[in-house]
């Protein structure tokens, strides 16, 4: 009698599927690791991370090698709020541009004839206007004419943010009626009737001031009538944010 041979059947082996997942999430968590280190580095990391990931995926060969000569190093937090800061008085100079062309261009008749001035400075957009524009003599009620040039302008500022600061100024000549004890008094009283005008036609008075110079910060020689006329105006300067 033949004896039949016992043949052990070998047991499958069920949990194989664990190299490949083993496998798998090394490589995720290897790439997971360069992404969040590439997320705070320079350039030079962005480089590493591309070869790295080539290599990886034998997208450029196994023989290729990283260039470890590049410098992996993290971006300083003071170089990256330098950058932010650069960039936010970037975009704040843009807005300030434009509302320097538009107020030049709604004051243009003005300001070809010389009775209107806008300039831009570290500070801000100044419109300087002759005080002849906007009010009699020795007074600080504004003309109807004035109050239609205003009210332009505030046309122009009142969707806008920034601060704003009006400033009378006047000549050296001692005020000559009873209303006003001096230019100190005449200067106040003149940006105030401009911060009201600005307030009525829907200018935040949050953002406003009204300041009086007097007569101390001369843009003309007070010696001949032009120099004086020069003098006597009224500045309305749009605050830079920055």
């Amino acid at each position: 009698m033949t004896r039949r041979k016992r043949y052990v059947e070998d047991n499958e082996n069920h949990e194989r599927w664990l190299i490949s997942y083993a496998d798998f999430i090394t490589l995720l968590f290897a790439f997971f690791v360069v992404m969040y280190a590439v997320s705070v580095v320079n350039v030079g990391k962005y480089k590493v991370l591309s070869d790295a990931l080539g290599d990886a995926f034998g997208g450029r060969g196994a023989a290729t090698q990283i260039n470890t000569s590049v410098e992996v190093e993290a971006l300083p937090l003071s170089n990256i709020i330098a950058h932010k800061r650069a960039e936010a008085a970037k975009r704040e100079r843009e807005r300030l541009d434009l509302l320097a062309r538009r107020l030049n261009s709604v004051l243009a008749p003005l300001a070809n004839s010389g009775k209107v001035r806008v300039t831009q400075s570290a500070r801000g957009v100044t419109v300087e206007i002759n005080a002849s524009v906007l009010f009699d003599e020795g007074q600080a009620e504004l003309t109807g004419n004035a109050r239609e040039t205003l009210g332009t302008v505030a046309a122009l500022l009142k969707d806008d943010s920034h601060a704003i600061e009006v400033e009378g100024h006047t000549d050296t000549t001692p005020i000559a009626n009873a209303a006003f004890p001096s230019n100190w008094e005449l200067s106040a009283v003149r940006a105030s009737s401009v911060v009201r005008l600005f307030i009525e036609n829907g200018v935040l008075e949050t953002r406003l001031a009204a300041v009086g110079r007097g007569a101390n910060q001369p843009i003309a020689a007070n010696d001949d009538p032009i120099g004086r006329a020069r003098n006597r105006r009224v500045a309305v300067t749009i605050l830079s944010g920055t």
